[in-house]
């Protein structure tokens, strides 16, 4: 009899697992359904291991208050319009409610995927986030760990000095302090060397600017001769993570995520828990796909770039999501 009982047990085990992956599957269907995001909108096109919506759910505020000078999203994140002109310009004192399907920066995909990294965290929220601008990711991940009641570090790296200056702001503005956070004006790369970064006369109105990675002397004499560049250093993860566990590590530098993951890979298996990833093209999405899953991550979150067709070639309209664990970590 025990031994006939014994024979069952790995049967009833997979039973039980696969009914806990049903009901797993079905809460996350009524939360879809629940926030009325079943349809074709193209920001419902995510596939995640977890459930996303119940995830910003749970971390979003409803306590909020407007204020006259800023808008406040659902985290309670301040921001100021300014950053965003032509964007943002009526948006101060208005309270957002929960992106669902999405709002005027993010989706589900990359909301639920960053703040997935924060429930995954212990007692000390580190987070790095590489082209931060306004420190976006910083600061929204920053501030739903801190409302868990983690301390924090965040770590941003941006080249447009502009931006900087918007990051330390906004900083500021949501009451965090200099021991909390710090901002390195330059760039990502696998080694430390010189990049060159276009200069903007408006760093509000641009976004997309992308660094010239080993830059010859040549281009660093150009570059200062004109003045239409900044010569900046550039810094590895371990570096930039001063040799330290990093809970989140958020990667959007306009089309360089492929060949930067790749060539950073043994820094981020050594040093990063949860990566999310803006990708810039679908064959930057498989390039990533190959790299990550061969060294061994886990994709938690994917929302595939949305394209249109421009003379039949692939046109981005909005950038892709990928959100990877480190199960050696």
């Amino acid at each position: 009899m025990f031994k006939s009982l014994a024979l069952k047990v790995p049967q009833i085990k997979q039973l039980w697992d696969d009914r806990t992956d049903l009901l797993a599957e079905r809460d996350m269907l009524r939360n879809k359904i629940a926030a009325g995001v079943v349809g074709k909108n193209p920001f419902l096109n995510y596939e995640s291991t977890f459930d996303a919506i119940e995830v910003m759910k749970r971390h979003a505020r409803n306590d909020l208050a407007p204020l006259p000078t800023h808008l406040t999203n659902f985290l309670g994140v301040k921001i100021d319009p300014r950053f965003f002109p032509g964007i943002l310009d009526n948006a101060a004192g208005t309270v957002e409610g929960i992106p669902i399907p999405a709002n005027w920066h993010a989706d589900i995909a990359e909301w639920a995927a960053a703040l997935r990294a924060v429930d995954l965290a212990h007692n000390t929220f580190r987070v790095i986030e590489l082209g931060c601008g306004w420190g976006c990711w910083l600061i929204n991940t920053g501030t739903a760990a801190r409302n868990a009641g983690l301390s924090v570090k965040m770590i941003g790296v941006e080249g447009d000095l502009g931006h900087v200056e918007f990051a330390h702001q906004a900083m500021k503005d949501n009451d965090f302090s200099d021991k909390e956070y710090r901002v390195i004006h330059g760039i990502a790369a696998a080694r430390n060397g010189k990049a060159l970064f276009p200069i903007v006369e408006n760093s509000g109105a641009t976004w997309g600017s992308e660094p010239v990675l080993d830059a010859s002397a040549a281009q660093i004499a150009e570059a200062e001769k004109t003045g239409g560049y900044a010569v900046l250093d550039t810094f590895p993860i371990s570096e930039i993570a001063d040799g330290r566990p990093v809970d989140l590590l958020h990667i959007d530098i306009q089309g360089g995520e492929a060949d930067f993951v790749k060539s950073s890979m043994d820094d981020l298996r050594k040093y990063v828990r949860y990566v999310v990833i803006g990708t810039h093209s679908r064959a930057i999405e498989g390039r990533l796909m190959e790299s990550m899953l061969s060294a061994g991550w886990r994709l938690e979150m994917e929302r595939a770039a949305i394209i249109g067709i421009v003379d039949g070639r692939p046109a981005i309209s909005v950038d892709g999501v990928q959100g990877w664990r480190n199960p050696q970590l």
